[in-house]
């Protein structure tokens, strides 16, 4: 029995997915035929997106929402429509744009404008990564240009670093002792060590 499914996607854990949902609910998916991933789209190598194609069937139908949803990557969302409408046989339905709806216009034409649609939005999406990732380099760089630090601060050890070290190696003061006193890990403090050993400054 032919099956409708909905493949949902948000870029991050933390991004709300129900907006992709209502759209699914409306077209009548039922809530166990819908997969969600929570990653990035410059890819397909996502858990529930490979589990949806495990189990869709030829005469299936595929909802998502807008094809940046599918995939961000203009090469692989063409390779993936392919496999999903000529190897293993769905049709898609793009929610947002009605051309991409390959249950319609399954003529010479309809074939032709759908790739021609497809192509040219999977290039959008693709091209929209990019200048976000490259909104980010410049907000990066412009942050750092105002001397904002990105990262952990810089570790400060307490000025009584070096009498703790000649108690400790004096076996006067336990190791957990002294991590507890400098607020630091027995992998930070060894680490710490060989620098201070070798510059016998402490920074």
């Amino acid at each position: 029995m032919k099956k409708a499914y909905g493949y949902v996607r948000v870029s991050s854990v933390d991004q709300n997915e129900e907006r992709q949902l209502v759209c699914m609910y409306e077209k009548n998916v039922h809530a166990e035929n819908i997969y969600v991933d929570k990653q990035s789209g410059k890819d397909f190598n996502r858990p529930q997106y490979k589990k949806l194609l495990r189990v869709l069937q030829a005469g299936d139908l595929l909802y998502v929402q807008s094809i940046d949803r599918l995939g961000r990557n203009y090469e692989d969302v063409q390779k993936q429509w392919r496999i999903l409408t000529k190897d293993i046989g769905v049709d898609i339905c793009v929610m947002d744009m009605p051309l991409l709806d390959t249950r319609n216009g399954k003529d010479l034409m309809g074939t032709f404008i759908a790739d021609l649609v497809l192509q040219i939005l999977s290039f959008v999406a693709q091209s929209e990564r990019e200048n976000i990732k490259k909104r980010q380099v410049q907000g990066i760089s412009a942050a750092k240009a105002r001397g904002v630090r990105f990262g952990r601060p810089p570790l400060t050890l307490p000025d009584e670093f070096e009498r703790l070290v000649e108690e400790w190696e004096n076996k006067r003061l336990p190791l957990a002792a002294l991590c507890t006193r400098c607020s630091i890990s027995e992998a930070t403090f060894y680490r710490r060590l060989r620098k201070f050993r070798q510059t016998r400054i402490i920074v």
